[in-house]
């Protein structure tokens, strides 16, 4: 395993977007998805953000309904110059309401990035997502209503999350598409069939959201009393059983192999995604800096190919037991082979 020297890496989001870190930090846990966090915790993390050269949030208006973005707002608010070091995605479209869950309206998407906007303290964000896919309106239409939303100032440039490679694809022919956010580590591969070719083909940028495969991937996996308490592990099929045991048993040999290399197990599975293409940027979550830390670590370390062979050995592709969402929490994303 060979090291780079320890500055953050950057790249460019999508084809002429600004100069981005190959890393960022995902605000969900900010909202407590994942346990309570008090908002001098997730600026402690936001300041080591900074501190590391990590220049991305990401974050969307239905994480605590708006919760995680004001947090973010404050935090913009009582550190000079953080505004401008810091590139702000969010994302609406995925409504939490059970009337209707998804909605791509134009006038509701420019209400909620409006919102949005006063509730982190900006007049424009950097990237705006649609975060889930309205199938009741073409993708076309929905990549119009993206480009008259860069076209009003409020967002500088746009992306969508959990769509297939050929939406994506429908999608450029209205409106550039900066990112494309996916679901993506060594417990799913998906991307693979496609997502991570079309976003290079076209200069997107592919944000790989849960990219330590939602704790199985660290030194410290949830347990199951911890996974019985979050609303989202709690039903989802890799955290009930027979699978969550046989998820421990074999990402167990991955913490070893960790060890073995004298790196947190996190930092490994970082430099995993990492090393899938340098137009995919892991988006991790934490609301612990010590956390943090192992994460940044994974952005220093450049894998050899017998690294890569030695972990791909331990975790091949389709190891995981169980599938990456349950029936109910399949609604939204597009599946695609």
């Amino acid at each position: 395993m060979r090291e780079v020297e320890k500055t953050m890496q950057t790249t460019r989001l999508g084809t002429t977007g600004p100069e981005i870190s190959r890393f960022g930090i995902g605000a969900m846990s900010f909202a407590g998805a994942y346990g309570s966090a008090t908002e001098e915790q997730c600026h402690a993390v936001l300041d080591l953000c900074r501190e590391a050269g990590v220049t991305h949030i990401d974050t969307a208006n239905l994480y605590g309904k708006g919760r995680s973005e004001e947090i973010i707002g404050a935090w913009l608010a009582s550190r000079a110059g953080a505004r401008d070091d810091m590139v702000i995605a969010t994302k609406a479209g995925n409504t939490g309401e059970p009337e209707r869950r998804f909605n791509n309206d134009p006038e509701y998407l420019e209400r909620c990035l409006d919102n949005s906007l006063a509730r982190l303290g900006v007049d424009h964000v950097d990237l705006f997502y649609v975060h889930r896919y309205d199938v009741t309106h073409s993708i076309e239409d929905v990549a119009g209503t993206l480009l008259r939303l860069i076209e009003s100032g409020k967002a500088r440039a746009v992306g969508l999350s959990e769509v297939a490679p050929s939406t994506v694809r429908r999608a450029t022919t209205v409106c550039p598409i900066a990112a494309v956010q996916s679901e993506y580590s060594l417990a799913t591969r998906a991307p693979e069939l496609g997502l991570v070719q079309t976003c290079r083909d076209i200069g997107a940028t592919l944000v790989a959201f849960s990219p330590v495969g939602r704790s199985f991937l660290t030194a410290t996996p949830f347990t199951p009393e911890q996974a019985a308490t979050f609303n989202f592990t709690k039903v989802n099929p890799r955290f009930t059983e027979p699978n969550y045991s046989a998820n421990i048993s074999i990402t167990d040999r991955f913490r070893a192999l960790a060890a073995e290399m004298g790196e947190p197990a996190a930092a490994l599975a970082i430099a995993w995604v990492m090393s899938r293409g340098e137009h995919v940027l892991p988006i991790p979550g934490t609301k612990r800096p010590d956390h943090l830390r192992e994460l940044v670590r994974g952005t220093e370390i450049t894998l050899s190919e017998s690294d890569l062979t030695q972990i791909e050995t331990l975790l091949p592709v389709g190891w995981a037991h169980g599938d990456r969402y349950s029936y109910d929490q399949w609604a939204g994303p597009e599946r695609y082979s």
